[in-house]
């Protein structure tokens, strides 16, 4: 892969920090920390680690809509 001679280290570390800026970012982050919370429970409770992806799966259909409704709710009321 050639790299762009165009792209600067300093360039590349002002994309770096735009996209550690952004919103989508801070979700992605946000869900990913529940979802090792909660294979952290669920790991406990089965007495092994259940592993990031069964974490997963089982975070979304069970958590994941209600978590996002508290997080959009809780950003409206933080906006008015």
């Amino acid at each position: 892969m050639e790299k762009n001679p165009d792209m600067t280290a300093a360039s590349q570390g002002e994309q770096s920090q735009f996209v550690k800026n952004s919103v989508l970012y801070k979700e992605f982050l946000a869900e990913r920390e529940e979802i090792l919370k909660h294979k952290w429970i669920e790991s406990e409770k089965a007495g092994a680690d259940i592993g990031f992806e069964k974490a997963l799966l089982d975070w979304i259909v069970k958590y994941r809509s209600s978590w996002r409704n508290k997080r959009q709710k809780g950003a409206k009321s933080d906006s008015t």
